[in-house]
């Protein structure tokens, strides 16, 4: 298959996938791939193939097809390649939940030297590497890449990263409990597409109505929550997105346990619980069993709630989610004081404090704890983030945190 034909059928298959026949996209792009001699034309077919098993869950396929393209980069000895496809590398490696290695392949972007194109995907590469820390609870540094992913995407006018970067920003004030910033980002990002995303893919409408539909059940809103999460997942089904359908069942159980509707969120938990296992989701497992602890908890079956505490305590070790460890020892301190069992409530007790110092999850001002409650939050430039009454009142000549890093242990 020469230059010409390569890239016609590879248009062909684009032409497929977005009137939503995908599988025939797979099969005219998987022929490419079999017949053609032209490396730059495998290299974009790879780059189609892998965004393809993205959208559909098929994570272990991503990576596959994502290692096939760094051997392509390689023989292309272009720069510019050999940085995407470890974009790509990294990503599916995001989508697996394998953080540490997200972030090395990251480092390796943005240490490459390449031309204007590389320097373009810098954006992207620093929204993955925030993804990345945000999995591992590493607060600072996950906000300071989604702050540079945004800077990029501002200085390059790239409105779709903009909005990328807005949703993970939303995922992230959700996390540490600023709800107004939780619902302001996705807000923003429906905005963007409002306005500009008239030629966009529909996931993008999609990916912003379910971050509000996530931030309007914290704000308790439910009724707004539902409505957003109705219209990602009509789209998601619509376009055979296993992931965010797994993630819209995951918010519709959440939505009904807020109601106190347990007998109705079991089977949405299940049926999230189910894709989120097909798809290799481990971080949306635990979300999952956390929700299933609480209804548990709601019906006082105990037991029940401490067996799905420890399935999600395993897979939060086993990612290194430090959040969600500390969520499962809060649970079992409540558990464990109904209970009247000392020893184990001390035990998370303490597990939890450590969670808490480890992640620097408390106010470097006032010193009470941040990610308890619903509490308005400010970030200095250095991304470490206080309460906002702590900084309106006290004000502050640079960070304090940043002030007691730098005094070295022996000479103070």
């Amino acid at each position: 298959m020469g230059q010409d034909q390569t890239k016609h059928q590879i248009e062909k298959g684009l032409h497929l996938y977005q009137s939503n026949q995908t599988e025939k996209a797979l099969r005219v792009w998987m022929r490419v791939l079999e017949k053609s001699a032209d490396p730059a034309g495998r290299f974009r077919v790879l780059g189609c193939l892998i965004t393809a098993h993205a959208e559909m869950g098929r994570y272990k396929d991503m990576l596959k097809f994502a290692v096939v393209q760094i051997d392509t980069a390689r023989e292309l000895e272009d720069p510019d390649y050999l940085t995407e496809s470890y974009l790509n590398l990294a990503r599916s490696n995001e989508k697996l939940c394998e953080f540490q290695k997200t972030i090395s392949y990251c480092k390796t972007c943005l240490n490459m030297q390449g031309t204007t194109v590389s320097l373009q995907l810098n954006g992207q590469v620093s929204l993955s590497m925030g993804n990345a820390f945000l999995g591992l609870s590493i607060f600072q540094k996950a906000l300071e890449c989604f702050e540079k992913a945004l800077r990029y995407a501002h200085n390059n006018d790239d409105k779709m990263l903009e909005c990328r970067v807005c949703c993970s920003l939303g995922n992230f004030y959700t996390q540490i409990k600023d709800y107004e910033k939780a619902l302001f980002f996705p807000c923003k990002a429906a905005e963007l597409v409002n306005d500009y995303g008239k030629g966009w893919s529909l996931k993008y409408r999609a990916m912003s109505q379910y971050h509000m539909a996530v931030a309007y059940r914290k704000l308790g809103r439910l009724a707004d929550a539902m409505d957003c999460c109705e219209e990602s997942m009509k789209i998601a089904l619509q376009h055979g997105d296993r992931p965010l359908q797994a993630l819209c069942l995951l918010c519709f159980a959440d939505i009904h346990r807020s109601r106190k509707d347990v007998q109705t969120a079991f089977p949405r938990y299940d049926s999230s619980m189910s894709i989120m296992t097909e798809i290799g989701n481990r971080l949306g497992l635990i979300q999952v069993l956390l929700g299933v602890t609480k209804c548990w908890m709601i019906q006082k079956e105990l037991d029940k709630a401490l067996e799905s505490i420890e399935k999600a305590q395993e897979l939060a070790e086993g990612l290194g989610n430090k959040l969600g460890l500390l969520k499962l020892h809060c649970l079992c301190e409540r558990i464990y004081r109904t209970k009247e069992q000392q020893r184990e409530l001390r035990d998370h007790v303490v597990k939890f404090h450590e969670c808490v110092e480890e992640m620097e999850l408390y106010c470097g001002m006032c010193g009470e704890s941040i990610g308890e409650k619903n509490n308005q939050l400010q970030a200095l430039p250095c991304s470490h983030f206080f309460h906002l009454k702590c900084l309106q009142s006290n004000g502050t000549r640079g960070c304090p945190n940043c002030r007691r890093l730098s005094v070295k242990p022996g000479y103070v």
